[in-house]
């Protein structure tokens, strides 16, 4: 099985990969109302400070495992630890990410709406009210959501079917870049705009009175949310990577690379808003509510730079949910290719079929079902809330005491040194073991059960 196995073309695609698991609708849609709920510039030093002090070491040991067995999350926990227990993780891994693509593909439905608005009508609206009415009314529609949903969900699979060098790799190495390139160019008009310079004093001045349980706890779970952690989507492409990589280089990477595009996002859109002269915690609704009424706004006098933004900025939230939800579809592709030896097409379409049932159950929690609660919540936050706040750090909890408690450290220090050969690894071995071993579990319990108690 491990002969037919496909691996990433280079140390370049694997952070192309990588990135691209990392750089999604966390950084976008998430990360920037976040920074406005919990107070700006403070957040952002706690968030930064969780993602290479906690998520990092996380990312590192769902690395080890994957590269170490070249395997799936499922069979990767029963080759290292048979006959245990421990291979319920690896199902739960597959659970968790069916559960976050159902309702992330209703999000990234909602980009295809928008870019569709955007390309053929642009924005008009002269009034937030009358921009949160078209979006509520969008969001309550069964037959528009359905079909977004559908859509967003049908471009997936048409990736991940076909396989890690022709889907994944080749889709990751094209768009990423453009990612980039989409987001700067957002940014330097949205820091242009007059009065954006209150939006920027809020990213970069921190409020550390704003700072309480709730924020640190909502840091440290964007981190993991935005890395993709505790659900087996690193480990899965880890899985693909060849053993003369770095797992330090390429973990370092795709940190650096997801913290420069949630920061970039938070300039390109903030200061737009503080321009704007709109309150920064606006909510889920900011990107859908509140940049159509910017963009409206800019249409006033330069229609054609209004458009052109529009485009831009939705094309970006588009691919960058793509990126992401990709990974995550490949870890239930990846189990039952593996465990039930399906084939690579035959897995996507089962995957799409479950994914789509339970994310047309989020995408009418707004409309028909929005009555229907669990603990609450619609079905739509529900699933938010439990992936985010508990799945991924149960199992980046659980991942990070495998390594440093059940796998034998030799073996962790084997695939982390490449069986010595990077002398810069095996100096450091000893304090990533150790914030492995100690340092994350700790740190996780905590944040856990600060979370129950919100």
């Amino acid at each position: 099985m491990e002969k037919q196995r496909e691996n990433f073309g280079s140390r370049a695609a694997v952070i192309m990969a990588m990135a691209g698991s990392a750089i999604g609708l966390g950084n976008i849609w998430r990360f920037p109302y976040l920074v406005g709920e919990n107070g700006g510039a403070a957040f952002i030093i706690v968030y930064i400070i969780c993602a290479f002090l906690l998520s990092l070491p996380i990312f590192i040991a769902e690395s080890v495992i994957g590269r170490a067995t070249h395997l799936g999350t499922f069979g990767a926990m029963e080759k290292l630890a048979p006959h245990t227990g421990w291979k319920w993780l690896g199902l739960l891994t597959v659970i968790s990410t069916m559960i976050i693509i159902s309702y992330y593909s209703v999000v990234g439905g909602w980009s295809v709406e928008y870019l569709y608005k955007s390309v053929v009508q642009g924005f008009t609206s002269s009034s937030m009210g009358q921009n949160h009415d078209i979006f509520t009314k969008f969001i309550s529609s069964p037959w528009r959501s359905l079909i977004c949903h559908t859509i967003f969900l049908g471009l997936c699979a048409l990736v991940v079917t076909a396989g890690i060098k022709s889907g994944i790799e080749r889709f990751s190495n094209i768009t990423m870049p453009i990612l980039f390139v989409l987001i700067i160019l957002i940014m330097i008009y949205s820091i242009s705009l007059p009065g954006s310079g209150a939006g920027i004093k809020y990213l970069v001045k921190p409020d550390f009175s704003k700072l309480d349980a709730q924020a640190v706890a909502s840091a440290m779970g964007q981190s993991f949310y935005s890395l993709s952690l505790g659900v087996g989507t690193i480990l899965t492409y880890s899985s693909y990577v060849h053993e003369k990589e770095d797992i330090m280089v390429t973990g370092l990477g795709t940190a650096i690379f997801d913290l420069m595009f949630a920061l970039l996002a938070g300039f390109a859109i903030m200061p737009a808003v503080f321009a704007a002269g709109i309150e920064p915690n606006a909510g889920p609704g900011l990107i859908f509510e509140t940049l159509p009424f910017i963009f409206a706004k800019m249409g006033i006098n330069i229609p054609w730079l209004s458009y052109a933004v529009a485009i831009l900025f939705f094309i970006t939230i588009l691919v960058a949910a793509l990126t992401s939800a990709i990974s995550m579809y490949e870890v239930g592709v990846a189990y039952l290719v593996e465990q039930k030896g399906v084939k690579r097409s035959r897995a996507t379409i089962y995957v799409f079929l479950i994914t789509w049932s339970l994310g047309a159950l989020c995408a009418l929690s707004f409309g028909p079902l929005k009555e229907f609660l669990i603990g609450g919540r619609n079905i739509f936050s529900f699933c938010d809330n439990i992936s985010s706040n508990y799945l991924m750090t149960f199992g980046g909890l659980l991942f990070s005491v495998f390594v440093g408690w059940k796998m034998s450290k030799s073996l962790v220090k084997k695939e982390f040194t490449n069986n010595g050969e990077l002398k810069t690894n095996e100096k450091i071995f000893g304090v990533i073991y150790f914030m492995i071993k100690y340092i994350a579990p700790i740190t996780i319990i905590v944040i856990f059960i600060t979370n129950l108690m919100i």
